[in-house]
């Protein structure tokens, strides 16, 4: 049942509480227009590329003045390292695993409640732009559009169809920096391929480079369009009523990053904006996940949550003029993956849960028999299967993981894991020494894993109570990836036919 709340109270305590507030006898009663939501989201990008996060490399002017003029958060995370459940957590406010087939890529949306819906209930505009939820089928549950919202070619139309007054929320989803990347992009950017950090768990190479910068092109790009986003919310004098939310779905398309539970397929970059009520200039390190993100836009418009949204909202982390870390229980975050992409014989998944803290990254590989990046000698959860384009960096590792200096990192990307892993971050930032089963870290890891099962079990989750759900056999609606034509160079490297096939 949705509830309305009333938008009548004392104008001091708007950036408090955009709730309504009791006003005194001798207080003239104000009506406060509810905000507007504006949500500009990259496709795959990890949290540190973006120059308000330090990275040097990557020009990001129009983000980095929203994140001085408003809030930049340095931990957060998507609740799933894949698309569609990343962002089907981000409407429904509740775990993957809560969602049935939504937890896998190329899937259906249950029939559940999103967050658009109430807010369109209540009065909002709501419209989307781009890929909104998805990739996957929606129509099979009986949506008659993307859960996301009505579909729009452009944030103009939307705005003329809004009515004056009345309150909107409108999600761009951009293309960028998904693959295929713009081939030397990076040449026509000012990216200088010397200034590049290259992440140790990848190779030093400057075909690796070259990707990275063309990577960071795309990041440029998203950037000014963010910009554009900003000039019309000027122009259209909507502005100051509007929260500008800025952020990824889930972390990068390299190695060890989309579809990994590690930092770089998880952590991603968050930025709001709303100088008049949020106070400004602020860095927050307490934990959040995208699946926070249905309940605090609610409570932003005034809307009672779903009683079926378990996530919490952080509002309270929006309007305090506190920085760092602020409330104590946000000290941990819990992600999950199933099935990415069809990669693996019959299409079986790679499941797993994870929890993140300030000094430890826990990681439970359901399935350590199969291939984690997707079965060889395609690995197809890296860089999908190489079908229209080319990918650097994971054809560079394919093509020298016999070699000395590759072949360590070759086997942390693609070779099978442990059942359990288990990273000091304070050591081992980037998560290469896995210590699980380090006699030292014995405890450490029977504490912290009994912490996330607990939470799986609270939370009803089939991988750890007595439920059943066969994520492995749930249908893949995009036939194309079961039998992938892999590209030219692959097939050179690999040996491959001109077809592969998954289902053999």
């Amino acid at each position: 049942m949705i509830k309305n709340k009333t938008t009548s109270f004392e104008i001091a305590m708007l950036c408090l509480m955009l709730v309504t507030m009791a006003c005194t006898p001798t207080k003239e009663k104000k009506t406060i227009r509810r905000p507007n939501i504006l949500l500009l989201m990259s496709d795959n990008q990890s949290a540190e590329h973006l120059g308000c996060y330090g990275d040097k490399s990557v020009k990001t002017p129009q983000i980095d003045q929203l994140a001085e003029d408003g809030v930049i958060f340095k931990n957060a995370y998507c609740a799933a390292p894949s698309c569609s459940p990343a962002r089907a957590s981000m409407l429904t406010g509740q775990d993957i695993w809560m969602l049935g087939e939504a937890a896998n890529l190329w899937s259906s949306f249950p029939k559940v409640e999103v967050f658009t819906q109430l807010l369109e209930a209540t009065g909002y505009h709501v419209g989307i732009e781009g890929k909104g939820w998805g990739p996957g089928d929606e129509t099979v549950t009986g949506w008659t559009q993307n859960p996301g919202g009505k579909r729009y070619d452009s944030f103009e139309n939307f705005f003329n169809e809004s009515e004056k007054g009345k309150p909107w929320m409108y999600w761009y989803s951009s293309r960028d920096p998904h693959r295929p990347y713009r081939n030397e992009g990076w040449k026509n950017s000012g990216i200088a391929l010397d200034s590049i950090v290259v992440p140790p768990y990848l190779p030093d190479h400057i075909d690796i480079r070259k990707d990275i910068a063309d990577y960071y092109d795309e990041i440029q790009r998203f950037d000014e369009e963010v910009g554009t986003y900003i000039s019309l919310l000027k122009e259209f004098g909507a502005f100051e009523n509007t929260i500008i939310i800025v952020c990824s779905d889930n972390g990068w398309q390299m190695p060890r990053g989309l579809a990994n539970l590690y930092d770089f397929g998880t952590k991603i970059p968050l930025v709001i904006s709303w100088p008049k009520y949020f106070p400004g200039g602020r860095e927050i390190q307490d934990f959040v996940n995208i699946k926070d993100f249905a309940p605090t836009i609610l409570e932003l418009a005034g809307i009672e949550p779903s009683t079926e949204m378990t996530a919490k909202s952080f509002v309270d982390l929006l309007t305090t003029e506190k920085t760092g870390k602020i409330d104590p229980q946000r000290d941990h975050v819990v992600m999950a993956r199933e099935r990415h992409a069809f990669v693996r014989k019959g299409g079986i998944g790679y499941p797993g849960r994870a929890i993140r803290t300030d000094q430890y990254l826990y990681i439970k590989n359901y399935e350590p028999e199969r291939w984690p990046a997707g079965d060889p000698p395609l690995f197809g959860d890296v860089d999908a299967h190489m079908l229209h384009y080319e990918a650097p960096t994971k054809i560079f590792m394919l093509k020298n993981k016999n070699s000395k200096p590759t072949r360590k990192l070759f086997n942390l990307a693609f070779s099978k894991r442990p059942q359990h892993e288990l990273f000091k971050l304070s050591e081992d930032p980037f998560q290469m020494n896995n210590l699980a089963y380090d006699e030292e870290f014995a405890s450490v890891r029977d504490e912290i894993s009994n912490q996330l099962i607990s939470y799986l079990i609270e939370t009803g989750d089939p991988r750890e109570t007595d439920a059943a759900f066969d994520w492995d056999n749930v249908h893949y609606y995009k036939d194309r990836d079961k039998k992938p034509k892999p590209s030219k160079k692959s097939i050179e490297i690999l040996g491959l036919k001109d077809e592969y096939n998954y289902l053999e």
